[in-house]
């Protein structure tokens, strides 16, 4: 298969195995600081490989984890990639009144531009929080300063999705664009075809056909993500989580590092705000 010239965006929720949306149930927040803490050597891991493919990424990330490691942050960034908020304390937006969100958001972006020295302009809402109940949130968005959002999943999911929002990049607010996580249309229904565990349940070339197919059919860039818990196969295993949780957390987790070295390989990746805030991206579909 020949590589498309189109440049696919890679992203990177940077938090750490025992932040998990899934696992909220059975880890108290009240313990994260008494959990071992892995995102380091992650990241560290996942910064070479980067390089090693001469890819520069956005790294969305949560203000918790920067507050305790900021000289991992400022290697991120002294790498040449965008650091961008995934908010404060991993709450999802749905969760959370709009002043409660507002604080978060704020408090994440001033503390990453603090560590950084750059201008944060991106926010992902963990879980992809954003939908129908909730869309308030983008006028906090857009009150705090960002420039563009990338927590939108147009895909039908127990915990997150919105299968009837638009597929590709589109404007929500004066100045504020949401970039959704990429999926491909197929029987009239949206198919992941983006990261996290898809992407480690999927074989290979399955991941590989629906990205091309996206940068091809579409034309359009993809958004792929994954975290850094998913390289990390050695990470402690949480007593008690059901067969569902259970699953979805691990599966193949031991071969995912090998496949991003192999997705690095076969297509062209950048920055988030490389692709789309450089110059006005073509809007596919209305808001």
């Amino acid at each position: 298969m020949a590589t498309p010239r189109v440049t696919n965006a890679m992203t990177i929720d940077v938090e750490d195995y025992f932040q998990v949306s899934a696992f909220a149930p059975y880890i108290a927040r009240s313990e994260w600081d008494t959990r071992e803490c892995r995102v380091e050597r992650n990241i560290d891991r996942i910064l070479e490989l980067l390089a090693r493919h001469r890819t520069r990424a956005t790294f969305f990330t949560l203000g918790w984890i920067a507050e305790r490691y900021p000289d991992m942050v400022k290697q991120i960034v002294a790498q040449g990639h965008e650091l961008a908020s995934h908010g404060y304390g991993h709450q999802r937006a749905s969760d959370q009144t709009p002043d409660v969100f507002f604080a978060d958001i704020s408090r994440a972006k001033k503390l990453l531009e603090d560590l950084s020295g750059q201008s944060v302009q991106g926010y992902r809402a963990p879980s992809f929080s954003i939908g129908h109940a909730n869309l308030w949130a983008y006028d906090s968005l857009q009150r705090a300063g960002y420039s563009y959002s990338s927590s939108i999943y147009p895909i039908a999911h127990d915990h997150y999705g919105m299968p009837d929002a638009p597929r590709f990049a589109h404007m929500v607010r004066p100045g504020l664009l949401e970039i959704p996580i990429t999926t491909v249309r197929l029987f009239e229904r949206n198919f992941p075809s983006s990261g996290g565990g898809y992407f480690r349940l999927l074989p290979y070339p399955v991941s590989r056909w629906l990205i091309h197919r996206v940068n091809t059919r579409d034309q359009q860039s993809g958004i792929f993500y994954f975290h850094p818990w998913e390289i990390d196969p050695e990470q402690p295993r949480i007593a008690g989580i059901n067969s569902k949780t259970r699953f979805r957390h691990y599966v193949n987790i031991h071969q995912m590092y090998r496949r991003l070295d192999r997705l690095l390989a076969d297509f062209s990746w950048g920055r988030v705000d490389d692709l789309f805030l450089a110059a006005t991206p073509p809007l596919a579909e209305a808001a």
